[in-house]
């Protein structure tokens, strides 16, 4: 018996998910570490196997159930033009950052990806007018990304993937450069990510706008931990 398949995704929009997903994206997302540089001073994160586990509650506490959610609707609202949708998801990312680190994060990228949004779509009046209404909000990252996502033809779920793949490798760098975790360690870890990111992204995009959280308690104890601490790499 014969299944049906779904479509393969045209390759110019598989290219622009993985350029998405790239550290090299020069967004500024390899300048911050989210707390973890925080958690390895301050919470005893001391091997690969703590790292691990920290980023894997990260990965569903945080980022499923807050940011990958909201990117799931920012994405429709873009492609539908439901621009005051757009802004309340971006209202409710600003008014949900439990520290100033955190939300300069979210604003610095935000306004990053808008300016390589404008950079890369020159000329292109169809785009145009969102990128104009992004950069007017100020933008967050996660609105910003859907918008750069919805310019391809992927749908939700695989938006997701490459969201969280991205965020993924951003946080193993930073793991390595804060700690003795050598480059192996590290691909175990992204590896152990990319195991548990399918089915957060599942999780995202199953959640209602009503069932969305921004809860973190202890992430923000040491985020805010971070901001004083003596010795640093990083913005967060």
């Amino acid at each position: 018996m014969r299944l049906d398949r779904p479509a393969p995704l045209p390759a110019a929009s598989f290219l622009q998910l993985m350029w998405l997903a790239s550290p090299a994206l020069p967004v500024g997302g390899f300048s911050y570490s989210e707390g973890l540089e925080s958690a390895i001073e301050n919470a005893g994160l001391d091997s690969e196997t703590a790292v691990g586990d920290w980023l894997l509650d990260q990965l569903h506490i945080t980022q499923a159930r807050g940011d990958m959610a909201l990117i799931a609707k920012a994405l429709g609202a873009w492609r539908r033009d439901d621009l005051l949708h757009v802004k309340e998801l971006n209202d409710w990312v600003l008014h949900t950052r439990e520290t100033s680190e955190l939300r300069l994060q979210t604003e610095q990228m935000g306004r990053s990806m808008a300016d390589w949004l404008r950079n890369q779509h020159q000329g292109d009046e169809a785009i145009m007018p969102a990128i104009h209404h992004l950069a007017a909000l100020p933008p967050t990252y996660p609105v910003a990304f859907a918008l750069a996502a919805s310019t391809t033809q992927a749908p939700v779920r695989d938006v997701l993937l490459a969201y969280a793949f991205g965020w993924a490798e951003n946080m193993v760098q930073a793991a390595l450069k804060s700690m003795q975790l050598g480059q192996s360690a590290g691909q175990r870890i992204l590896a152990r990510l990319a195991g548990a990111i399918p089915a957060a992204a599942d999780h995202a995009a199953g959640l209602m706008d009503s069932e969305r959280q921004a809860f973190s308690p202890m992430l923000a104890i040491l985020s805010a931990q971070h901001e004083t601490q003596y010795s640093r790499l990083f913005r967060s």
